[in-house]
């Protein structure tokens, strides 16, 4: 997880496109407002797979319920809601979707993001808060791939200042203070001006949605984020941001599972599959503005071992 560090990025975005601070709730149907931050996916339609549920070990089935550790400050992956109390996000439609197929009551338990993996088996039964998949991680767990995410631009609908994503150097480009992305962004102009070119004018901005308004308004040809903040933003500007580009650096991210419970392991990952077969996962990423390329088609267990 490229981890940014202002909490809650996306959740209160108010943009010139949303028409005021009021925020419609996600339709029944999978489908959303174009300006609601609360894209949410019913999953009540996902019944239960018998044959996966029979996998689980016994005494999560006793308990009714499978305990997702997250780190609710991750739009639209996973984030509180307006009342500051509901977790939502595409991983929290997911978890809820995994415990409809396991027969189970999907919880979703806050906590800090490096306290998560070590309190798998333990305080939680599985994690699910964008970790990218990486061989220290799975030295401590196993994890199950669903998903790409690397990072993408976005720029005003008709890319009118012909923004080029591979030719950086002179543009003007907003970005979140504290994110991987800007720190590239320093790279990149560091190496424009030792080639001789001009620097990159490069924006940073305390919240995720000032870099979208600043590129909406066109004070910046473009901003630069993770690739599913870019869907989601672009998503929530009914239609006045693109991606161009592409995903950039992309990685797979996994539902963490403990290494000891293979049982676990396997209902999870089957569960998992089953949605992405089913459409369902892709069902919720587009519900939340996140490019469909982005799902993964195979539940792989520990993929970079």
């Amino acid at each position: 997880m490229r981890r940014f560090l202002a909490a809650g990025l996306l959740a209160a975005l108010t943009l010139t496109a949303c028409g005021g601070d009021t925020t419609p709730e996600g339709t029944t149907d999978g489908t959303a407002a174009a300006d609601s931050t609360d894209r949410t996916y019913d999953v009540s339609g996902v019944k239960k797979v018998d044959e996966i549920a029979a996998l689980l070990p016994q005494a999560v089935a006793d308990k009714g319920t499978l305990i997702i550790g997250a780190s609710t400050d991750y739009a639209p992956a996973q984030f509180r809601a307006e009342d500051l109390t509901t977790a939502i996000g595409y991983e929290v439609d997911l978890g809820k979707a995994i415990g409809n197929v396991l027969g189970l009551e999907a919880e979703v338990v806050d906590g800090e993001f490096a306290s998560l993996i070590p309190g798998i088996g333990s305080k939680y039964d599985v994690g699910m808060s964008s970790f990218t998949i990486r061989e220290d991680r799975i030295e401590q767990a196993n994890m199950i791939s669903h998903i790409t995410v690397g990072s993408s631009y976005a720029v005003p609908t008709g890319n009118p200042d012909g923004f080029d994503p591979d030719s950086v150097c002179g543009t003007t480009i907003a970005v979140q203070t504290g994110t991987w992305q800007e720190e590239e962004l320093a790279t990149f102009s560091e190496e424009c001006t030792a080639a001789g070119e001009k620097a990159i004018d490069v924006l940073s901005y305390a919240r995720q949605s000032e870099a979208t308004t600043n590129v909406a308004g066109k004070k910046a040809a473009a901003f630069y984020a993770d690739s599913t903040v870019a869907d989601y933003a672009s998503a929530l500007t009914n239609g006045q941001l693109e991606v161009v580009g592409g995903i950039r650096d992309a990685a797979p991210q996994g539902i963490v599972v403990a290494k000891a419970d293979a049982e676990l392991t396997e209902a999870v990952q089957k569960a998992m599959q089953h949605l992405m077969d089913d459409g369902t996962w892709v069902a919720i990423l587009k519900a939340w503005g996140v490019d469909e390329s982005a799902a993964l088609t195979t539940a792989e267990l520990n993929p970079a071992s």
